[in-house]
């Protein structure tokens, strides 16, 4: 199994890193500039200005494209407002397209819109056209209705220990010449009621921020962990892969997905899915990443809650 990563903001560890596993990189992913994605916009850091932002991520995509991995860029807002249909926006997605083939190489693109997906199916033939793990599909209808202007679908995180799920979503994409992919390390809960909400706040992050707001707004799934009978069953409420598992998923993705475009340490996330190996607190490996001290999900089968104590090192 091969890996796609996510680029962080800051990233020349996390680069060199890549470099040294470029074996076993399906690709690298990123967002562009000033667009709104799944995640802070790509311009947006309390450390460094816009423009120092920029400046890195151009040197890291060029290091990594000289290295012959492959790159996606993400389209993958869950909402893009009042400009989600307006020709200018439209303008500034096929310049962004065409500026980053031209400078870097680009051989795919994930979206969440059906219809960024049919402007680039008809404006950039070679890209291949991803459906984002946003959009939530999960079943070979939701497949079926966008196969024209797709090629590639995430698939729906809560299917990831679905096996029956997984080989029929597997066996229409075959039979249909479309790719299925996964995301292996979402920490988010199992159909959260709050989860397209929070993806719109983030979405329009930067027009609320301008806001006088009355309420700040981090999930739902911190207070519900808050319970200790909650938290008894944490790995029922989650869809994460362990790194010793991933193999058992080859035969039916072209690659997995690790989210570590925001995660603290890129790196452990991605040596542990290499290596199939990790020891220590699961949830670290997470993004989000829950931090439920004094107690930790130990990996092993069975993965254990258990209280830790300070002299105990994850």
């Amino acid at each position: 199994m091969k890996f796609s990563v996510g680029l962080p903001k800051v990233c020349d560890s996390f680069v060199s890193y890549i470099e040294e596993n470029a074996a076993h990189i399906h690709e690298v992913y990123f967002s562009w500039g000033d667009f709104s994605s799944g995640r802070s916009a790509q311009t947006v850091s309390c450390d460094h200005t816009p423009w120092e932002l920029v400046d890195m991520q151009r040197q890291a995509l060029e290091k990594i494209s000289s290295k012959g991995i492959r790159l996606n860029l993400l389209f993958n807002a869950n909402c893009y407002g009042a400009e989600s249909l307006s020709k200018d926006f439209y303008g500034r997605v096929g310049d962004t397209i065409y500026y980053v083939g031209e400078k870097f190489g680009l051989s795919s693109v994930t979206t969440t819109s059906p219809i960024i997906a049919k402007f680039i199916k008809k404006n950039f033939e070679n890209l291949e056209v991803r459906a984002s793990v946003n959009m939530e599909i999960g079943s070979v209808e939701g497949m079926e209705y966008l196969c024209d202007v797709f090629d590639g679908f995430y698939m729906k995180r809560e299917l990831n220990r679905d096996f029956d799920a997984i080989k029929k979503l597997h066996a229409w994409t075959f039979s249909n010449g479309k790719k299925l992919y996964m995301l292996a390390n979402s920490g988010c809960l199992n159909f959260c009621s709050a989860h397209i909400f929070h993806d719109n706040l983030v979405a329009h992050e930067a027009e609320i921020a301008k806001m006088d707001n009355a309420y700040r707004f981090e999930g739902v799934c911190r207070n519900f962990l808050k319970n200790e009978e909650n938290l008894k069953k944490l790995p029922e409420y989650t869809n994460f892969v362990r790194p010793e598992d991933i193999d058992k998923y080859e035969p039916y993705f072209v690659s997995a997905k690790l989210a570590t475009r925001v995660h603290k340490n890129p790196q452990l996330v991605l040596s542990s899915y290499v290596n199939r190996k990790y020891s220590g607190d699961l949830l670290r490996l997470l993004e989000p990443e829950h931090s439920i001290y004094p107690y930790a999900l130990e990996n092993g089968d069975p993965i254990k809650l258990v209280k830790i104590n300070d002299s105990m090192i994850y």
